[in-house]
């Protein structure tokens, strides 16, 4: 267990390393700034990435809503949710600190102009109000999860998941960054709320709330509908195969 928890930390360090670190360092970086597309690639390769290396070690989900939503869907033991959670949110609270070391080095530094914190209403990129947030972090999670459970399931193209999920986590990024700066994981969410403090703490409500039932509403929906028409057997007369379950 104390290997899967280190893949966790890591992992989910290295996603908002990458993710935020290019939202606070790169992304306005006069004349060459990688801007909001470079952000959501940003973010979308740190996934992929990261699945490839250590999703064999933890199953890969650098995410709370991700580890909640394989558990409603019948494919993550329960009593590992906890444990996986805060190993995610440790990772991106690591991870934080180290771009709060690094964009510090720089003169006019200020933590309190974002810090790739989310947020809605006055902290929204584009002022987007709470129900706007709510109902994209919702939706932007659940479909996050969905892709993942469908790319991981035994009938999907082999060796193809951390694709398919990191061009996901991308797209979601290009769509809602606008709106709230894009969370649909609650733990990159605290790691720059924790930085910043004040307001970001104060909404973190929200990052905390809409991505957990999004991804659960995902787990739930696969499990009881979209899993019995993948089950169903692609030839007739061939056996139905055994949906794979989350290493614990």
């Amino acid at each position: 267990m104390f290997n899967k928890l280190l893949a966790e930390f890591i992992g989910t360090l290295w996603l908002v390393l990458g993710g935020c670190g290019a939202a606070v360092i790169a992304a306005g970086f006069p004349d060459v700034g990688i801007g909001l597309t470079g952000v959501s690639l940003a973010f979308g390769l740190t996934v992929l990435t990261a699945s490839y290396a250590l999703g064999p070690i933890s199953g890969g989900h650098f995410n709370p809503a991700v580890s909640a939503g394989l558990w409603a869907g019948g494919r993550f033991p329960g009593r590992h949710v906890a444990p996986y959670m805060l190993a995610q949110v440790a990772g991106a609270i690591a991870a934080a600190a180290i771009i709060f070391v690094i964009a510090s080095g720089k003169a006019g530094f200020d933590v309190q102009a974002g810090f790739g914190a989310n947020g809605y209403g006055e902290h929204s990129p584009g002022n987007y109000t709470l129900a706007a947030g709510l109902v994209c972090e919702l939706v932007m999670s659940f479909m996050f999860v969905l892709i993942v459970l469908g790319a991981t399931h035994t009938r999907a193209p082999v060796g193809f998941a951390g694709l398919a999920i990191g061009l996901a986590l991308a797209l979601i990024h290009l769509v809602s960054i606008p709106i709230t700066n894009t969370s649909v994981n609650p733990a990159r969410s605290t790691g720059p709320a924790v930085f910043v403090g004040g307001w970001a703490l104060a909404q973190l409500w929200l990052f905390w709330v809409a991505p957990l039932l999004g991804g659960a509403l995902a787990g739930v929906l696969y499990r009881t509908v979209l899993q019995r028409a993948v089950m169903e057997p692609a030839v007739t007369g061939a056996a139905e195969p055994t949906v794979r379950m989350a290493r614990s």
